[in-house]
Order: C-alpha cells, then sequence, then structure tokens
C-alpha cells in the first residue's frame, strides 16, 4: 500500500483529537449549563431586576473561562508530569535490568498473540531501534499523538466555554425578567443540542445518544438551578 493511502487511513482515526476535543466538549458545555444556571437562578431569585441578570451573566462568562482555562491547564500538565516520570522510571529500568525489560516486552506480545519466538523476532527488532520508544507505546500505552497538550487543551477549553456562554447571555436581554428566562432556557436547549451534534461528529459517533446525554444534563443543572434559585425568593433571602 503506497504511504500516502496509509496515512490518510490513519488520519480517518479520531484519537489523535481526543486532547483538545475533551477540553473543547467540556468547556462549551459548561458555558452553556453554568452560564444558564446562574441567570435562570438569578433571574428566579430576583425577578425584577434585568439588569442584575445580565451583569451576573458577563460575570459568569468571563469568570468561568478563566477558570477553566486555568484548570484544563493545571490538569494535563499534571498528567504530563507523570508521563515523564513514568518515561524516567523506563529509563532506568532499561538501563539497570535491559534483559528484564526485554522479556516484559515479549511477555506483552506474547498476550496479544504472538508466539514465542515471533515475540522475541519483534522485541530484538524495537531494541535495536528505539527500545524507549517501544516501551512507552506497549508497555505504558504513550502515544505521541495522543499526548495531552496543555497550552492547546486550555485554550480550547478558554473559547469554547465563552462560546458556550454567549448562547444563553443572548437570551437575557429579552424585554423582561420573565421572558429573559424562558429565552435563556431556549437559547440553552438549542446550544445544548448543537454541543451534541458537533461533539459526535467530531468524534466521528453516532449522533443521538452523545446529543441526549449532553441534553439531559445540561437540563438537569438548569432545573435544580432554578429550583433552588426560586426557594430563596420565596425565601426573601
Amino acid at each position: 500500500m503506497p504511504l500516502e493511502d496509509v496515512y490518510r487511513r490513519n488520519q480517518e482515526h479520531r484519537s489523535h483529537r481526543a486532547g483538545w476535543l475533551r477540553a473543547a466538549v467540556l468547556g462549551a458545555n459548561d458555558g452553556l449549563v453554568s452560564t444558564s444556571s446562574l441567570m435562570i437562578g438569578v433571574a428566579a431569585a430576583r425577578a425584577s431586576d434585568q439588569g442584575f441578570l445580565v451583569t451576573a451573566g458577563a460575570a459568569a462568562i468571563a469568570a468561568g473561562a478563566m477558570s477553566m482555562a486555568v484548570g484544563e491547564y493545571v490538569s494535563v500538565r499534571s498528567q504530563n508530569d507523570i508521563e515523564e516520570a513514568d518515561k524516567e522510571i523506563e529509563i532506568e529500568h532499561l538501563a539497570v535490568d535491559p534483559e528484564g525489560e526485554f522479556e516484559e516486552l515479549v511477555h506483552i506480545y506474547m498476550q496479544r498473540g504472538l508466539s514465542r519466538e515471533l515475540a522475541m523476532q519483534v522485541v530484538e527488532a524495537m531494541h535495536d531501534r528505539d527500545p524507549l520508544e517501544a516501551h512507552l507505546r506497549d508497555e505504558l500505552g504513550q502515544q505521541p499523538h495522543t499526548k495531552a497538550r496543555p497550552v492547546q487543551a486550555a485554550v480550547a477549553s478558554a473559547i469554547a466555554f465563552t462560546l458556550g456562554g454567549l448562547i444563553p447571555f443572548a437570551g437575557a436581554f429579552a424585554p423582561s425578567v420573565g421572558a429573559a428566562a424562558w429565552s435563556i432556557v431556549g437559547f440553552t436547549v438549542a446550544g445544548l443540542i448543537v454541543t451534541g451534534v458537533a461533539s459526535a461528529r467530531i468524534a466521528g459517533t453516532s449522533l443521538f445518544r452523545p446529543t441526549v446525554r449532553v441534553l439531559a444534563g445540561g437540563l438537569l443543572g438548569l432545573a435544580i438551578t432554578a429550583g433552588i434559585g426560586h426557594l430563596l425568593h420565596l425565601s426573601g433571602i
């Protein structure tokens, strides 16, 4: 098979998107749910103050985007630190006990269905080329194309959160607080559906389940927050 065909077939897989797709979907979903939930809660608790509703929505978007970006960066950076620590351990093991590491890789390939003779030939070829790469890939599951990228994840998360938050925020400019509350719900439902469909398309999966999952989770968050806001309003807090 020509090399360009091999490259094209590899590009059809979605695993190389895992690093930023998770952060983007999480950011968009969180932007939609947290912003709309906060605004619905405010609308329920302060039924006559539309200016406060708009201010709360804008603050929620700004604070949430920065929080998501920092949280994603720290989280993914920690994952990178673990991978680097594992890499250093593997380097030490290869230096101290190369025979044991050789046998360990042979056993891994035998578990995958190779005979011992063939597994030894494969490991010998791998060790002749790059033993560390072979052990990182087949023993620890570290792949270059799925390596976590903290900056990419942070930027994707912040942008996605902002875009997601702007959808329910648009509903705050309805003529009244009551109308704004329903507009926020409507915009949020539409945004959740778009987020579910987009994530399914990017991941290459069916549309129905991811979309229903995103929509159900978002509506649950809205319902709980609206209920809390309504209770606060009734209690006069």
